[in-house]
């Protein structure tokens, strides 16, 4: 069990490591032996666990995947559950080297030898899953295209954080979230729905 425990941390260290540095460098100018020095560990450890870059960087982008696994909704509607896990992804991003990396590359997807679109999709089948649990409920406006409206959701939401980054260093993505949810709402939901939900910040 000791064994495994080390295990295990090394690899989260090397993971760490590397996602600090495809987020600063990114995918092509990220070197292994950089992610080496920056995971304090030994040339053998990395290898064991990673046979390559492109390995490391394909694990580091399995992170969102297991970031929103981890991510607990508190509303009971799917639209304020939505905007609520929009809120918790620009905090991630704020905080989370690991999911900062794993967006950078997900960015880079053609650097890699198979362009890497599973996690585009993976947040598009997500939000559309919580845009029909919305329209089950009654809380969407009649005739919106689901699968349109999750490509759009997704896409404006990898704008917005891109734009905040390289303006602000990602220091108003949260007044972006809010005034990105001000937008869409009013066409997405029915005006009743719209008046219970809170297109701000849950505190």
């Amino acid at each position: 069990m000791a064994r495994q425990a080390r295990a295990l941390a090394t690899r989260q260290a090397v993971l760490l490591a590397a996602a600090e540095v495809f987020d600063e460098r990114g995918y092509a100018a990220a070197t292994m032996s950089e992610i080496l020095d920056r995971a304090g560990v030994t040339k053998g450890a990395l290898y064991f666990h990673f046979h390559s870059k492109e390995e490391l960087a394909l694990a580091v982008i399995e992170g969102q995947g297991a970031w929103v696994a981890t991510w607990t909704p508190s509303s009971d509607s799917p639209v304020q559950t939505l905007i609520d896990l929009g809120y918790a992804f620009a905090h991630a991003l704020q905080d989370d080297p690991l999911l900062r990396g794993s967006i950078r590359l997900t960015i880079e997807h053609g650097s890699f030898t198979q362009p890497q679109i599973a996690a585009y999709q993976g947040w598009m089948d997500l939000v559309r899953d919580l845009l029909q649990n919305a329209r089950d409920a009654g809380e969407l406006r009649p005739g919106i295209d689901l699968v349109a409206a999750s490509g759009v959701i997704t896409g404006a939401v990898t704008g917005i954080q891109l734009s905040s980054q390289v303006l602000a260093g990602r220091r108003d993505l949260i007044r972006r979230m809010a005034d990105l949810w001000t937008l869409l709402l009013p066409g997405l939901v029915q005006p009743q729905v719209l008046a219970r939900l809170n297109p701000d910040e849950q505190t």
